[in-house]
């Protein structure tokens, strides 16, 4: 089963440090910039994953999951679920393995949740990471604006 619990939410957000943010944009205005500039505010590296960016909140980006310099704790995820398959497929061959996978609002894939489970991978669906964040932690973990 997919984690939905508030103490699961909890224990996988405090253990993680750095998010591969699968997706990220580099419009203010955009969730899948907001998000993870909130969470670098917060004290996590973002490891930024899109083809169509050099760069991103400091960080230089990569086209893909494999090219990732530093192996990431959790893979959030801002791409539409008709994309979750190949991705799924994309993250179970990678040389290492995430603690989680995190299913951005609106992102659901049940049989993709199912195989990233079996490979030992916790996951969460359709949630806000930020607002989760906020819910469950709050700004004790901020770190410098």
């Amino acid at each position: 089963m997919p984690v939905d619990d508030d103490a699961g939410l909890r224990r996988l957000l405090g253990s993680a440090r750095t998010i591969a943010v699968l997706g990220i944009k580099a419009g203010e205005q955009d969730d899948a910039y907001r998000v993870p500039h909130y969470l670098t505010r917060h004290g996590y590296r973002v490891l930024p994953v899109s083809p169509k960016l050099e760069s991103v909140l400091g960080e230089r980006c990569v086209p893909r999951l494999a090219e990732l310099d530093t192996p990431a704790d959790l893979i959030d995820v801002f791409r539409a679920p008709a994309h979750l398959p190949a991705h799924t497929d994309e993250i179970l061959a990678l040389g290492w393995k995430p603690r989680v996978v995190w299913l951005q609002e609106g992102i659901r894939d049940d049989a993709s949740a199912a195989r990233l489970e079996a490979a030992g991978i916790a996951v969460v669906q359709d949630r806000c990471i930020m607002v989760e964040h906020r819910r469950l932690i709050g700004d004790a973990a901020r770190g410098p604006a």
